[in-house]
């Protein structure tokens, strides 16, 4: 039973038997799958149509505690419920778990069925919508990196997170030996992702003991996000399942490369890539051109969305292939936006800024609000750079930190109009949140630092 499944397929499992869970999903602020286990039988019967969650699941940090301050719920206002909207056209297997299916659902008004403005799904939507109505189809697809460890998420919760093994020895980059040693982990993750209705690529060990890579084929916006938060959830399950962890987060050790998600981006119009004109330098069209300045010129309003937390920020370090710099190059790894394919019909653009914890919706978004800011505006890209773009004492920083990166946020008019002012808001008040829980923290570093001497 590989790949998407009809409604009418998943009756049919239903009733002879194959199936007997679904789960009803949608995607939280932090990408993260949430949502309820029904009985095969009752989705089928009645909940296909609709059910109902906590509206607080869209105000919610890593730790599920409930912040104030954010205007959409509140304990003032009882925190009410939101709609979850199955998407029928999600409907798949879930091929690592036994008798189970998954459907991704939108969030709406429990009140008038409209779509929450600040649900991350809502939100890549309406740049979705706008694209289409300038004619155009993003086509995009995002890289997930990570890291194995020997132990269980169990163990290493257990121990306070102070013993953690990778699962390899030593630098695993296009390793095959070494990559081999981890097939048990690996290919359930290839192969139940696949017959789940993802079009895996391949998997690769990555530029650091125990990291690895996996590669989805490119697809359409909306479905690139749905792939990514799938397989996202499915590889910690998959990991679990064999007495491993994997961790998303982008700098679990400051001597050790951090983790991204890199995110590849072309347009197209009726079946061709209009990045592509083989007249011009590169092979780069006009168009191409004009999102690219776009989506450099805002690159510092939208970092939150590439890097959300405060670990986020410890990945940017010169010589660890993490950029520090919004500028372009071409097929240049220490750029944070690489030409990809030029003078070829496969011409993209890569953006290296995002972290493994990002939000592929979010990301997604606001990168194709600032394509598409460029396009309606004619702008103009500046010459790409060359060398060591660590080395570029001209190039403009990517913020460096969370708070630096919550102001730009806060003060974008770009975004504001793209996205609107509640989700602006919303978002900037998560940003907030994060950096007060993390200044109330007294961290193993200061206390090591000052203990004695200070």
């Amino acid at each position: 039973m590989p790949g998407l499944m009809s409604f009418e397929d998943l009756k049919a499992s239903v009733a002879d038997g194959s199936i007997d869970t679904v789960l009803a999903c949608f995607v939280d602020m932090q990408g993260r799958l949430m949502g309820k286990r029904f009985h095969g039988a009752n989705f089928v019967e009645t909940s296909f149509e609709e059910t109902h969650c906590c509206n607080y699941l869209l105000a919610t940090d890593l730790e599920m505690a409930t912040p104030d301050g954010y205007a959409s719920t509140s304990w003032r206002t009882g925190y009410g419920d939101y709609v979850m909207k199955p998407d029928l056209a999600t409907v798949r297997p879930v091929p690592w778990l036994d008798g189970t299916a998954m459907v991704l659902c939108d969030i709406l008004d429990h009140h008038d069925h409209k779509p929450i403005p600040h649900s991350p799904r809502a939100i890549l939507k309406k740049q979705i919508a706008h694209l289409e109505a300038l004619g155009f189809e993003a086509k995009m697809a995002t890289e997930l990196e990570f890291f194995l460890f020997e132990q269980s998420f169990d163990d290493i919760r257990k121990d306070g997170f102070r013993t953690l093994e990778p699962i390899s020895g030593y630098n695993e980059d296009y390793h095959i030996l070494q990559t081999t040693k981890e097939e048990g982990v690996m290919r359930p993750i290839r192969n139940h992702l696949f017959a789940a209705g993802l079009p895996i690529e391949n998997s690769k060990g990555e530029a650091e003991a125990g990291q690895e890579e996996l590669n989805i084929r490119y697809a359409g916006a909306l479905d690139c996000a749905d792939h990514h938060s799938i397989a996202k959830h499915a590889i910690k399950e998959i990991a679990w399942q064999n007495g491993r962890a994997a961790t998303f987060l982008p700098k679990w050790h400051k001597d050790r490369v951090g983790s991204s998600s890199h995110v590849h981006q072309s347009l197209w119009k009726d079946g061709e890539a209009v990045f592509y004109d083989p007249s011009a330098k590169y092979g780069m069209s006009a168009v191409m051109r004009h999102y690219m300045a776009g989506l450099i010129n805002y690159a510092p309003d939208y970092t939150y969305f590439l890097a959300p937390y405060i670990n986020s920020y410890k990945r940017f370090a010169k010589g660890t292939f993490a950029p520090t710099k919004t500028v372009w190059s071409v097929d240049n790894r220490t750029a944070g936006f690489r030409l990809c394919g030029e003078n070829t019909k496969g011409v993209r653009v890569e953006c290296r800024i995002g972290g493994s914890d990002l939000n592929p919706y979010l990301a997604q978004a606001a990168m194709l609000a600032a394509g598409i800011k460029g396009i309606e505006d004619k702008m103009e890209l500046p010459p790409a750079t060359t060398g060591d773009v660590y080395e570029d004492a001209k190039a403009q920083d990517i913020p460096q930190t969370l708070r630096a990166a919550t102001e730009t946020l806060r003060g974008s008019a770009f975004l504001r109009e793209a996205l609107g002012d509640d989700v602006v808001d919303h978002y900037t008040r998560a940003a907030e949140w994060e950096q007060e829980e993390f200044d109330r923290v007294v961290t193993d570093w200061e206390i090591a630092r000052g203990f004695e001497r200070a």
